[in-house]
Parts: structure tokens; sequence; C-alpha cells
């Protein structure tokens, strides 16, 4: 039933007037039709009147929500993780807050308007989970952290060298597909082919001796071509010639670098050059995964290029563009958390 136009003031004196106007001798019929409404209205309205309940009701309003001391429990529940509270794994979503509200509270709300809750009342923001190997060593990850890797940086920076951080990795045809806009219903499409044409590729970030100043370096191989110990040495050498100086590699423990007998005999041959390994399982202690990250999931998303030609030319401006914003790459490092001061 549609509720009618006015306030509860302005519906008490129509009813009371359609009250006057019977005491008066008018028929419902006319009364109905003078004040636009139906004519059992009007007859109820005489009941009310008769019973004593024609007067205006207050309106309630919608009920309360959280009170202030129901969300610094609500912050507290929630910090405690999902699994303390039965679920698999530790992440929240809004389907799992509400159901939490609604066991603790009583208060049953839509996933929708729980998510404006946490992010208006509770600070809370959408977030993408960070992916973790069970098979990591947390303990001994921070033992590197602390001891391996301050030697090494002290060392490297004592002799005057560069400080390299190394990756790998590809870059394919088909688009990492991203969130876009588009009028609500009516979901985007992004024509593209359903290949695996890749572009593998290496890059660096290095630090400066003397000023701890970023860099970046990288190289594209040949389509669909996947990274060998002959590329790592190719690249090692190249990125030799540019610093002009001896410099210490931190890569992780992949075959295709000190593990492999190729890099091990170039390693030998060129002292200046110290290789270090990050603990198995912590791609994340390595800045130059940021670079992928960045231009995959950022730069280059949802680019469904027609050929690898165009794919390799639209990496290369990424990398290029990456390569003179020094304050970005500081950022990558930064975001590790590695104890890099000198």
């Amino acid at each position: 039933m549609t509720r009618p136009i006015g306030n509860a003031a302005e519906l008490e004196r129509r009813r009371r007037r359609a009250v006057a106007l019977l005491e008066e001798g008018e028929s419902p019929t006319t009364i109905a039709r003078i004040l636009g409404v139906h004519v059992t209205s009007v007859h109820r309205w005489r009941r009310l009147h008769h019973a004593g309940m024609l007067a205006a009701k207050a309106h309630t309003g919608p009920r309360a929500g959280l009170t202030d001391a129901q969300l610094h429990q609500l912050r507290a529940l929630l910090l405690q993780g999902a699994r303390h509270h039965g679920w698999p794994n530790e992440l929240w979503t809004a389907a799992r807050v509400a159901r939490l509200i609604e066991h603790h509270f009583g208060r049953r709300y839509h996933p929708e308007h729980v998510r404006k809750i946490l992010h208006t009342r509770l600070d809370w923001t959408s977030q993408k989970p960070r992916r973790k190997p069970r098979e990591r060593n947390d303990r001994e990850v921070a033992r590197w952290a602390d001891d391996e890797l301050g030697r090494s940086v002290r060392a490297a920076f004592a002799r005057r060298a560069h400080l390299v951080f190394l990756d790998e990795s590809g870059f394919y045809l088909n688009p990492s597909v991203r969130r876009t806009l588009a009028p609500r219903g009516r979901t985007p499409v992004l024509p593209a082919w359903d290949r695996r044409d890749r572009i593998s590729a290496i890059s660096c970030i290095t630090l400066s001796p003397v000023r701890a100043r970023p860099g970046l370096y990288f190289e594209l191989l040949p389509d669909n071509r996947t990274a060998h110990a002959e590329d790592v040495v190719a690249f090692l050498g190249q990125l030799r010639r540019q610093l002009r100086g001896p410099f210490t590699v931190v890569w992780d423990r992949h075959k295709i670098h000190s593990k492999a007998r190729l890099v091990r005999a170039w390693l030998a041959e060129h002292p200046e050059v110290v290789a270090e390994d990050l603990p198995a399982y912590a791609p994340q202690l390595n800045p130059d995964e940021w670079v992928w990250g960045w231009a995959k999931y950022g730069q280059l998303a949802n680019l469904a290029a027609w050929h690898t030609g165009e794919l390799r030319e639209r990496v290369t401006d990424a990398l290029l563009d990456l390569k003179f914003q020094p304050e970005l790459l500081n950022g990558f490092i930064h975001d590790t958390e590695l104890p890099l001061a000198a």
C-alpha cells in the first residue's frame, strides 16, 4: 500500500476535515470526491474518530544502526580474524561480516550496506590479498633479511659495487583482464586472441654504491622463447658493461641462476660480480617483482594486442617510462621492507 502524500500533521487535518463534513451531513461519496480519496477511507476515519484514534502517529523512522560501542566491539571481533570465527581462512568478505553482525548484534544487513559501514565508519578498504606460499619459512626469511642481506649490502658498498635485484617474467598476447567502468548491467566486452604467444623478459633494479640511486635495466627475448641460462649470462654481460664496475646480483633460486653450470662458469670468470640467493619461496623480497606487477596489471592491463610486435612495443614503452621514474623504483624497494641502508 502506498503512503499518501503529506506529513503526519497534514494527513491528520485531512482526516478531521472529512469527519467534520460527515457531521455536517455531507455524504461519504461527496467527501471522498472533494478530498481525492476512496470512499472506504472516509468510513474508516469515522470509525477511528469514534474510537478516539484519529490523531497523527509519530513516525518512528528507521531503526537505529550500530552504536559507537557496538562498532568498537565489531572492530575487535574483525581483528581476531575470520578463522577465529569459524571460516577456513583469514579473509573477510562483506557477506561474512554481515553474518558476524547478525550473530553478535542481532542486526541483518545487506552485504553492500556492510561494505559501506566498513568503509565509512571503520576505515576498511577492499584489498587484493597477497599470496603467501605455505612452503615459505618465515623465520628463515627474517634471518636472511637481517643477517645475510645486511652482510651483502655492507660488502657491496664497501667495494663500491652496485646492488642488483634481478628477475624474469613474461608478457602474453592474451590480456591481463582487470576491472573497468560501464553502465550497470552492461558488461564490457574485450575482443582478444585466445593464444598463448608470449614475450619473455629479464630486468633488474639497481642501487648505486655511493648515493643508492635506483636504476632499471631490461631485455626482451625473441617471441615465444623461455629464458635460459645463456640469456641470463648475456644479460649479466651487458649489465656489466653498462654499470662499468662491480656489482652484487640478488635473485631467486631458479635453476637458470647460480645453479646453472653456464652461469657458475661466467661468475667464476668475473669475480667482480657476486651472486646472492633469496630465501626459498620469498619473491616479495625482490623489488624487481614490483616491476612486473606494475607493468602487467597497471600500465598494460586489458591490453589486447593484435600481435607480438605490438605487444613488444607496448612493453618496451612501459618499461622505458618506468626507467625514468626513480621515485617509483624507490617505492618498489621500500615495499619490500628490506634493510638496504649502506
